[in-house]
Order: structure tokens, then sequence, then C-alpha cells
């Protein structure tokens, strides 16, 4: 489990493909991931991750051509940044939500506007997801815990303040980008109970 609260970015520094699926090597950079040993799960931009080998401030993992194809990890390059977060270790405060590193889809940043010093990102989600937004809720957009501002009809809303644009990667991002999206574990769970009767 995580939390949604990201500890820095990491640059991919290598991929090599590997009997069919393919090896990414992350380099963390200045990222605070603690002690980390090998078969940890790590979230790279909200994917849950296992460290296969170990190497200063680098991991190596392990990513399937499934993983690949339905999460944005498969439109990586060497330079690309990604998210990072440990997981969530017994005694930590759970600063943002429970996260799994589960990609449930990809979201497209449909609109992108300044509002003072915050940014205000709508994303578009496929039909299938959108019952799972709920204002005032929380969703994970590439590993970042987020607080739903405002939902209408395929697309939701969110604040996003100074620190976060500028320590996590949706301060790369423009519109049409895709992201990663967790929908909430609450709202997963109540879905399928309501679907269940």
């Amino acid at each position: 489990m995580f939390t949604g609260i990201i500890k820095g970015i990491g640059t991919v520094a290598e991929i090599e493909p590997v009997g069919g699926d393919t090896r990414l090597v992350i380099d963390t950079g200045d990222a605070d991931l603690g002690p980390i040993a090998l078969g940890d799960s790590i979230a790279v931009s909200g994917v849950c991750l296992t460290a296969t080998a170990l190497d200063g401030r680098r991991f190596a993992a392990d990513v399937s051509q499934e993983t690949l194809s339905l999460t944005t990890l498969g439109a990586l390059a060497v330079g690309s940044h990604v998210n990072l977060e440990a997981a969530l270790r017994a005694g930590e405060p759970l600063g943002g939500h429970l996260v799994s590193g589960h990609v449930d889809g990809f979201g497209t940043l449909a609109e992108k506007t300044a509002d003072a010093r915050s940014w205000r990102l709508v994303f578009s989600v496929p039909a299938a997801l959108s019952r799972f937004f709920a204002a005032k809720g929380s969703v994970c957009v590439d590993g970042i815990s987020l607080t739903v501002n405002e939902v209408a009809d395929d697309r939701f809303g969110v604040n996003i303040v100074p620190h976060t644009m500028a320590h996590t990667t949706l301060g790369e991002r423009e519109v049409g980008d895709r992201v990663n999206l967790e929908i909430d574990v609450i709202a997963r769970y109540l879905a399928r109970l309501v679907d269940a009767r």
C-alpha cells in the first residue's frame, strides 16, 4: 500500500527488453525513499513495481507487457521523469489516502488554467470509470493523492498547489497528456456492493 504522497521525481536511466518484457532502471535522484531492499514495492507514477536490483541511487524493476499497455509506463523513454513513493511502513503517517498502485485506466489532461498561485487541472476519463469520482473524494493521478473539486459527466477537476506542481511530474503535464488513474479504494468496493445487489 501507498499514500499518494510523492517522495521525489526520478528519471528513467535505462529501458531494456528482457525475454518479451521490459526492465526499467530508475535513478531516484534526491528522492527520499528510505532504505530500499530487493523485493520492496515502489510506486512509479502510480504503478506498483518490485525492486529487482539495486545500485546506489538506482533500482531496476521488471515490467510486463500488460502493465506497459495499460499504464503510461509503456510511453516512457530514457530521460523521462516519474513520480516515486516507497511502500507505506507500519507507524508512518497516512498523509494522502490509501493507494494500491493498481492503475484503473488512463485519464487525459483536458484543461490547465492558472488560478492565483495554484493551477486548475481538468481530466477526462473513460466512461466506465466516471461513476467512481465524487466531489471532495480522493483520486490518485500518476501516483499523486488528490482531492476531487468537481465532477461533470466524464471529467473531474482538481486544484494543484505550487508545492505539488514543483515536486511532482504534474508540473510537466500539458493538455492532451495521458496520466495513470487509480480510483479510490472505498469507491471501488462500494460500487461492487451496489452492483452485487
